[in-house]
């Protein structure tokens, strides 16, 4: 099958959050399984091309934005066998210092950035002419309402399917309604039964309309946006697509996280080997001027600083928490507010709080490494990858029971002893307290927290798992078209 993903950053080439992982990951595993696989996505200045042997294609674009046509270039760089990734190059466009906006703001021009975008993408795929064309977030989200409307016609997609994956149904490129005739498309579509919301313009929402199939991370989030609870205001059109709605976790790639490999780590360790992860939590107290000491429980937290992860609850539970004799590790950056927050909690305890304002990529393998448990309470979360790291690591996940903590964390207690980590489900500093004190009180115990952290481990959450599930919604979808 001829399988193009589309998506505005990927790894390792350009990546702002998860959903670069998710969209680097997911094609090589896609190839694995015997595909023709092609991923798109903007040449931004980030893309390094000493590290990459980027070739200049003979595709020359004129795509339509409004009333004029924008030229463009492609280039391209095999991956690996049956995996190639294009790039669209628009100095005008992604020449920018940042992926969508500045610190103080997103751009201005990211509907025409992105509504260019998902035109070019269609007009590059048509020397492809794929089987299945699958949109990442509302950055692709045009493309498959164009291949319903302005492309329907075109002979080279006549077989082409779409599918379209929320990876967080909070981000939906939500425009000024006079950005519509940058889209080539009519005001007869400017409806609240297309691409009309609330008298904005919302790119999310075409995708989840026009797509022949959707998807989003994990079987809760499916569930929960379906709810006004979580559904941004989306969650009737996500019900009147029910029947075409997947939930499909995402996987994790072990040739980056695990402790038996990793480089960035003090000692490696597995299961059958477990004395390396002393070695790493000695390592983790010391880089964080915390006092070493093997019986202290180390709690790590990776995040992106923000209410949606729960940081609300963590800085009002901090003094109780703290009571509780634990070593907090907080990596991260995001709110103001949080950063100056944790600072100050981090100077009133600063024998128990460690605590770095920054993205650093080998410091999150050293916390995943070191740490006893780790804390995700989250207000809602489509998947979450840090608890799947987590349990590779031998790193115990405490986490709110929602999105994908809830279906890949099962909660171990007196009556389950099966469980692999600990789970709370109201949004409350006390649940949170009482989940850590449950996994405490294991903690206490070597013998069962032990068995507790082996179980973890052999938890199997790999790509290929995921692609494989893909692939069968892919199918059923070309089934489905060769049949109509």
């Amino acid at each position: 099958m001829k399988i193009l993903l589309v998506s505005s950053e990927a790894i390792p080439f350009a990546k702002t959050g998860g959903l670069a992982d998710v969209s680097g990951a997911l094609p090589k595993a896609l190839a694995r399984l015997d595909q023709d696989v092609t991923l798109i996505l903007p040449k931004y200045r980030q893309v390094d091309e000493k590290h990459f042997p980027l070739e200049k294609t003979s595709l020359e674009l004129k795509v339509p934005v409004g009333q004029r046509l924008e030229p463009a270039e492609v280039y391209a760089v095999e991956m690996e066998p049956n995996y190639r990734v294009l790039l669209i190059r628009k100095d005008s466009y992604y020449d920018r210092e940042h992926l969508y906006g500045s610190p103080s703001g997103d751009y201005e021009d990211n509907a025409e950035r992105f509504i260019f975008f998902c035109r070019a993408v269609l007009e590059a795929a048509r020397t492809i002419m794929p089987d299945m064309i699958h949109c990442h977030d509302w950055q692709s989200a045009l493309v498959p309402v164009y291949l319903k409307t302005l492309y329907q016609t075109d002979a080279r997609f006549a077989r082409a399917s779409s599918v379209f994956t929320i990876h967080n149904i909070g981000y939906q490129g939500l425009f000024w309604h006079y950005d519509l005739p940058l889209t080539n498309l009519g005001w007869e579509l400017f409806t609240p039964k297309a691409l009309e919301f609330y008298g904005k313009l919302n790119f999310l929402k075409g995708g989840i309309v026009f797509a022949d199939a959707v998807t989003t991370v994990s079987r809760k989030y499916m569930e929960e946006i379906q709810s006004p609870e979580f559904g941004a205001g989306l969650e009737g059109v996500l019900q009147d697509r029910r029947r075409d709605l997947h939930g499909i976790l995402n996987g994790v790639d072990y040739d980056d996280w695990s402790p038996a490999s990793d480089p960035f780590i003090r000692a490696k360790y597995e299961p059958q080997r477990l004395s390396g992860k002393k070695a790493c939590k000695k390592d983790l107290q010391k880089e964080f001027g915390l006092p070493v000491d093997e019986s202290i429980p180390v709690i790590g937290i990776i995040s992106r600083l923000a209410e949606q992860k729960g940081f609300d609850l963590i800085t009002s539970a901090m003094d109780d928490l703290m009571r509780g004799g634990v070593q907090l590790i907080i990596l991260g950056t995001g709110d103001e507010k949080y950063h100056l927050l944790l600072d100050s909690l981090a100077k009133k305890y600063p024998r128990q709080i460690g605590l770095k304002i920054a993205f650093d990529n080998a410091l999150a393998h050293k916390i995943e490494a070191g740490a006893d448990m780790f804390l995700m309470p989250s207000r809602y979360e489509p998947c979450g990858l840090n608890q799947i790291y987590s349990l590779k690591y031998g790193t115990v996940p405490i986490v709110r029971a929602v999105g994908g903590l809830d279906d890949t964390i099962e909660d171990h207690h007196s009556g389950n002893q099966r469980g692999n980590g600990f789970k709370f489900k109201d949004y409350s500093p006390s649940a949170l307290l009482d989940a850590v004190q449950r996994a405490l009180q294991v903690y206490r115990d070597p013998h069962a927290w032990e068995k507790l952290m082996i179980q973890g481990m052999a938890a199997d959450f790999s790509w290929g798992r995921s692609a494989q599930t893909y692939l069968q919604v892919y199918q059923a979808l070309v089934r489905k078209k060769t049949s109509a």
